[in-house]
Protein backbone atom coordinates (compact mmCIF):
# COMPACT_ATOMS: atom_id res chain seq x y z
CA UNK A 1 0.00 0.00 0.00
CA UNK A 2 1.62 3.11 -0.97
CA UNK A 3 2.62 6.44 1.86
CA UNK A 4 -0.58 9.20 2.38
CA UNK A 5 0.36 11.94 0.64
CA UNK A 6 0.89 15.47 2.55
CA UNK A 7 -1.44 18.28 1.84
CA UNK A 8 0.29 21.05 0.78
CA UNK A 9 -1.97 23.74 0.85
CA UNK A 10 -2.95 22.91 4.26
CA UNK A 11 1.11 22.43 5.71
CA UNK A 12 1.37 26.00 4.22
CA UNK A 13 -1.63 27.02 6.82
CA UNK A 14 -0.85 25.52 9.74
CA UNK A 15 1.95 24.29 12.15
CA UNK A 16 2.65 22.02 14.54
CA UNK A 17 3.99 22.62 18.12
CA UNK A 18 6.36 20.90 19.85
CA UNK A 19 3.75 19.27 22.10
CA UNK A 20 1.52 18.32 18.91
CA UNK A 21 -0.81 20.61 19.07
CA UNK A 22 -1.76 22.30 15.59
CA UNK A 23 -1.36 25.91 15.36
CA UNK A 24 -3.43 28.40 12.77
CA UNK A 25 -3.88 31.82 11.72
CA UNK A 26 -7.21 33.16 12.69
CA UNK A 27 -9.85 34.45 9.97
CA UNK A 28 -10.71 37.98 8.72
CA UNK A 29 -7.18 39.43 9.50
CA UNK A 30 -6.47 39.68 6.22
CA UNK A 31 -7.53 43.32 4.92
CA UNK A 32 -10.64 45.74 5.50
CA UNK A 33 -9.06 46.73 9.04
CA UNK A 34 -10.22 50.15 9.36
CA UNK A 35 -13.59 48.85 10.41
CA UNK A 36 -12.39 46.75 12.74
CA UNK A 37 -11.34 47.66 16.41
CA UNK A 38 -8.02 47.57 17.89
CA UNK A 39 -8.71 45.35 20.25
CA UNK A 40 -10.35 43.06 17.89
CA UNK A 41 -7.41 43.21 15.71
CA UNK A 42 -4.73 42.56 18.24
CA UNK A 43 -6.96 39.11 18.94
CA UNK A 44 -6.55 38.34 15.32
CA UNK A 45 -2.67 38.60 14.94
CA UNK A 46 -2.27 35.68 17.61
CA UNK A 47 -2.43 32.06 16.50
CA UNK A 48 -5.77 30.21 17.50
CA UNK A 49 -5.73 26.53 18.30
CA UNK A 50 -8.19 23.75 16.98
CA UNK A 51 -10.83 21.95 17.81
CA UNK A 52 -9.90 18.07 18.88
CA UNK A 53 -11.93 17.03 15.78
CA UNK A 54 -10.54 19.54 13.32
CA UNK A 55 -7.15 18.47 15.04
CA UNK A 56 -7.63 14.73 14.06
CA UNK A 57 -8.16 15.68 10.46
CA UNK A 58 -5.91 18.26 10.11
CA UNK A 59 -3.67 15.51 11.65
CA UNK A 60 -4.50 13.02 8.87
CA UNK A 61 -4.32 15.15 5.84
CA UNK A 62 -0.82 16.36 7.20
CA UNK A 63 0.00 12.19 7.27
CA UNK A 64 1.24 12.75 10.32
Amino acid sequence: MPKQKTHKGLAKRVRVSANGKIKRKRAFGGHLMSGKSGKRLRSLRRTAGMSKTMARKTREALAL
